[in-house]
């Protein structure tokens, strides 16, 4: 995908992009592949990959979630490269973004994406994202939590939940096995307070493969005892 079909592409759905916007796809693009020479931040460095597996799919979940009006929270967990949320907050720079992040390095190259594409309201925290949810400060605090082929849904779920306010979004943004890992997950997803609102699949454009986003609604607080410590949640899954 050029970085001209991508353009057409979000406007044929409606996605508010500017010139300005695109021209900080367009450097996010350049220090992505800058910096994936001194640190392993994707194994996806080509231009028209990039424009249509990271940032076009990162911006799938504005298609199905309206984030365009008033002002939203929204916590990012294991963003990596910044994926999804660097691409939301470009399109829709009303939303205040967390993202936390495990690995350090990878702080640092967002903290230079932030400064270079002038992004205001984006807060990094370098933290487990098993700490960051038993942080008082923000758990149960966002309008929206964010996690991007992270990990299985039974994981993802006790890593994101505890995040989202009560009435809040999880977005789960999964590949093909996505409806297997929601059935082994939904014990888990109700035990942390979900419930499974929607799980919408499509193709990504030019045969890129299939898709999910699901989306679970937080109805009740999870219980103090979830995230576990470190490493558990990924060592002995809720199922």
């Amino acid at each position: 995908m050029t970085p001209e079909e991508f353009q057409s592409e979000l406007i044929e759905r409606d996605i508010p992009v500017t010139e300005e916007k695109m021209r900080q796809f367009e450097r996010y693009l350049e220090l992505l592949q800058e910096w994936n020479e001194k640190i392993n931040l994707t194994a996806i460095t080509k231009k028209e990959e990039v424009y249509l597996k990271h940032f076009y799919d990162s911006l799938t979940a504005g298609l199905y979630v309206d984030f365009s009006k008033g002002v939203h929270s929204l916590c990012d967990v294991g963003s990596g490269a910044g994926f999804p949320s660097i691409p939301l907050k470009i399109i829709y720079p009303n939303l205040q973004i967390t993202i936390v992040d495990s690995l350090k390095k990878r702080i640092g190259f967002l903290e230079t994406v932030v400064n270079e594409l002038g992004l205001e309201d984006v807060y990094l925290y370098h933290d487990r994202a098993e700490t960051f949810g038993q942080n008082k400060q923000f758990r149960a605090s966002f309008d929206f939590v964010t996690a991007r082929a992270v990990a299985r849904m039974s994981v993802l779920s006790e890593l994101c939940l505890p995040l989202a306010k009560k009435g809040g979004t999880f977005i789960a943004m999964k590949a093909a096995h996505a409806p297997e890992e929601l059935d082994e997950g939904r014990k888990a997803i109700g035990l942390l307070g979900g419930k499974v609102r929607d799980d919408i699949s499509f193709e990504l454009p030019e045969e890129a493969g299939e898709r999910h986003i699901i989306l679970i609604d937080k109805t009740k607080e999870t219980p103090n005892k979830y995230p576990r410590k470190p490493g558990t949640p990924n060592k002995s899954p809720l199922v």
